[in-house]
């Protein structure tokens, strides 16, 4: 998609998606950190949020596909998204990302071709309500940017309000801290039209149109906001660079329409500079004043910003709350002078989510899968954890050095749906075999690198068989697997495929696959799903509802099985499909398919006599 490719994310960078859901966009960025696969950690993460729940688990169904250490899901409502700590040599410092990509909820009028509830639901008030949210989650967005980094404000609308408004007035409040990027050379082949630097806006049901500030009724001004209209200035509305921004049209490229503006931050913003820490004397007392019922809260404000202008950059606001808490605690209240009520803690998350639970480094845990797995010495152990503090630890999963920072510094700060990825398994009878985990396919491309031992070559034939059957015995197959698989004792093994340069015409993919070695048999531990991405990248077609030898068929694989295999006469599909049709309740969708002549399609059940 556009805007993650406009973001110019490197392996290195620290990348948030504000409102990530359902996670297209976001496994584009998880792509872009594991460009060089040779690397396992990336020094780069991608933290994707999004304020629905039951979206979140939808985004991390998606990550999973990609089995990325370095993705953490968190839900939270993206425009007011906690700021991160992060220890650094010892010192607690404010978390700030390279990358920021910002695809707002808009009203999605650029849906208009796949989306047929916009020509029904569509209306003007759509984006006058969602303007000032889309809004603040760009000013949140912009906050928690470094100096130098890159943010891409992004919709599926092509509305100004939704668009060009919120861009223009990002930058005035930003007082030259934001600029427009000038993306115009990145994409060569996109095809777009400049950002409209004059607009109207629409608000009355006969579509009565207002172009500035000072036509909208005084009865209208809580709909319509100033910052929806275009700036009066003529130099500061030409010092903005809207034509920067990126419209593309539906018949552009044959897609959706949608807007992009990439936004760099060249300073902090104007509201988080703090300002320099007194140097020298302090300022002399102010004589004591009688104490009165309104004084005390002017005082405690005064105090409190005081305090705030001593903080050092790195310290963060709750400290400077509970400081100022302690100073009324040993001060006013030890004086008797009558203070105001005590500040309220802020609140942190409740957690219904299971916690993270980092493994200790002398955990007896560990030890034996080191051994049984030979990993070398450089495994990052300490990046292991679990999702339980009590009972036995039924599974492991691993994180990144710097999402292991961010975890352990913001445990109560953000609610954490899932992170890392799962690397081993618990294996009920795994004590026989001197190791009680497994491992995971999930994690094999991650772990494949520190692994040592247990490491079965096969061919591309063995990846074959390995996928379609269940569980082949050893002979099934090749003499160079046979002969390392028939020595090696029972257990989990890891099954790699180098391809052959000589061979031009086979798979040239390595593929790194999880198994169980048995008495006399292998298998794969390949969800279905991961077994026909495999096979299609060998160039095997597998049909529909075909099933691994062994596997119980269903109703509607038999039936598919016996249409596509053989050459049935046309007198008997009727009882083919009346034997087969009770128990495969999707039996019309299919049978066109089956049938393979679309002339045949409307009339599949009718008998034909020969």
């Amino acid at each position: 998609m556009i805007p993650p490719l406009l973001l110019n994310a490197h392996p290195h960078h620290k990348i948030l998606d504000m409102c990530a859901a359902p996670g297209s966009k976001t496994t584009q960025l998880i792509e872009m950190l594991h460009a060089d696969m040779n690397v396992p950690f990336p020094e780069g993460f991608v933290i994707a949020n999004d304020v629905d729940n039951r979206r979140c688990y939808l985004l991390v169904h998606q990550a999973k596909r990609l089995g990325s250490p370095c993705i953490m899901v968190v839900n939270h409502d993206a425009s007011c998204i906690p700021r991160l700590q992060v220890d650094v040599n010892g010192r607690k410092e404010i978390l700030f990302y390279d990358r920021i990509l910002c695809d707002v909820p808009c009203s999605g009028d650029g849906t208009m071709r796949k989306n047929v509830d916009v020509w029904k639901k569509w209306s003007a008030l759509n984006s006058l309500q969602l303007h000032g949210l889309q809004l603040r989650i760009a000013t949140r967005g912009a906050e928690q940017l470094v100096e130098g980094g890159r943010m891409v404000y992004s919709t599926c609308s092509l509305n100004p309000i939704e668009d060009e408004a919120v861009i223009a007035s990002l930058l005035e409040k930003s007082e030259g801290a934001l600029e427009l990027a000038d993306v115009s050379s990145e994409l060569p082949g996109l095809k777009w039209v400049p950002g409209l630097s004059q607009w109207k806006v629409v608000m009355t049901k006969d579509g009565q149109w207002f172009t500035s500030w000072d036509d909208v009724p005084h009865n209208r001004h809580t709909q319509i906001r100033p910052t929806m209209f275009p700036p009066k200035d003529p130099e500061k509305l030409q010092a903005m660079h809207l034509e920067r921004c990126l419209r593309i049209l539906p018949h552009h490229q044959n897609t959706g329409g949608f807007f992009v503006a990439v936004l760099v931050k060249k300073a902090s913003m104007p509201w988080n500079k703090r300002p320099p820490k007194l140097q020298g004397e302090l300022a002399e007392p102010r004589a004591p004043v009688p104490p009165s019922p309104a004084e005390p809260m002017a005082g405690c404000t005064s105090d409190t910003s005081e305090l705030e202008s001593k903080l050092a950059p790195g310290i963060s606001d709750t400290g400077a709350v509970e400081r100022a808490e302690n100073m009324d605690s040993s001060g006013s209240k030890r004086d008797g002078v009558c203070g105001p009520p005590p500040s309220k803690k802020m609140k942190l998350f409740g957690f219904k989510e299971d916690p993270f639970v980092f493994i200790p480094e002398d955990d007896p845990l560990f030890p034996p899968i080191q051994k049984f797995y030979a990993l070398d010495p450089s495994f990052p152990k300490t990046n292991l954890l679990t999702r339980t503090t009590e009972g036995k630890k039924r599974q492991l999963y691993m994180v990144s050095k710097e999402l292991r920072n961010v975890l352990l510094n913001n445990s109560e700060r953000m609610k954490v749906i899932n992170t890392g990825i799962k690397v081993w398994c618990r294996n009920n009878s795994g004590e026989e075999f001197d190791c009680a985990f497994r491992l995971a396919q999930e994690g094999i491309y991650t772990l494949y690198p520190f692994i040592n031992s247990r490491i079965i070559t096969v061919s591309i034939e063995d990846v074959q068989v390995l996928l379609t059957q269940e569980n082949p015995f050893f002979r099934k197959l090749s003499s160079e697997a046979y002969s390392q698989v028939k020595d090696m004792a029972k257990g989990s093994v890891v099954l790699k495929y180098e391809p052959d340069p000589t061979k031009p015409d086979t798979l040239q993919c390595p593929i790194v696959l999880c198994g169980w070695r048995g008495k006399a048999s292998v298998r794969t531990f390949v969800p279905r799903n991961e077994r026909l991405h495999y096979l299609r990248m060998m160039g095997l077609e597998v049909p529909v509802g075909k099933k691994r030898e062994g596997a119980a068929a269903a109703p509607g694989a038999k039936l598919i099985s016996c249409v596509q295999g053989e050459s049935l006469p046309p007198g008997l599909l009727l009882p083919v499909v009346m034997q087969f049709g009770k128990c495969c309740p999707n039996i019309d969708s299919i049978m066109p398919a089956l049938l393979g002549d679309p002339k045949r399609s409307l009339d599949w059940r009718i008998p034909q006599v020969p």
